[in-house]
């Protein structure tokens, strides 16, 4: 089993978008990369923590790469916007990936220069240390399964879901 801690914007939509892949046995939402201790949603929302809304990938690699994971994450946004997701704006919506070793910041530079090839701007994706992992308030986790026509699911979430699903239709769950 393997973990990857991954950013791209509201954590709703990149923890939607695990969820429905073999291999993937969990899918955590969380907050991670700041300099407070025990943030919270509204605190993370102010901007003055420095953590980002981030989602904690747990997979089977025997099932699912490591390579797949991390292309999905970067077909799920736009890793070309500083700080910002649609009309998501601030640093907690960055896109950034969090490592734990050597061999994840590895994994991770070679995904963001794959990456690059689809994207026309510059994948600006910051790769840097994770330090801790703070898990979210309960109501953020699976908050797409639990919420599917709330307005900001149906117009954001959704897209995002139905456009991974078709680029990677061959590893959704049954």
């Amino acid at each position: 089993m393997k973990s990857f801690v991954v950013g791209g914007g509201c954590f709703w939509c990149i923890d939607a978008v695990f969820r429905q892949f073999q291999g993937v046995k969990a899918s955590v939402c969380g907050y991670a990369g700041g300099h407070t201790q025990n943030p919270d949603y509204r605190s993370v929302c102010s901007g003055t923590t420095g953590h980002h809304e981030v989602v904690r990938v747990d997979f089977d690699e025997s099932v699912i790469s490591e390579d797949a994971i991390l292309d999905i994450f970067f077909s799920a946004h736009d890793a070309t916007s500083w700080d910002q997701q649609g009309a998501d704006r601030g640093s907690q919506y960055r896109s950034v990936l969090l490592y734990s070793s050597d061999e994840q910041k590895a994994a991770f530079e070679a995904a963001k220069e794959r990456a690059q090839s689809f994207f026309d701007a510059p994948v600006v994706t910051e790769i840097k240390p994770l330090t801790e992992f703070w898990e979210a308030e309960g109501y953020h986790q699976d908050y797409y399964a639990k919420n599917p026509y709330q307005g900001y699911c149906s117009v954001v979430v959704g897209p995002k879901v139905a456009k991974v699903r078709k680029q990677y239709a061959h590893l959704l769950k049954d």
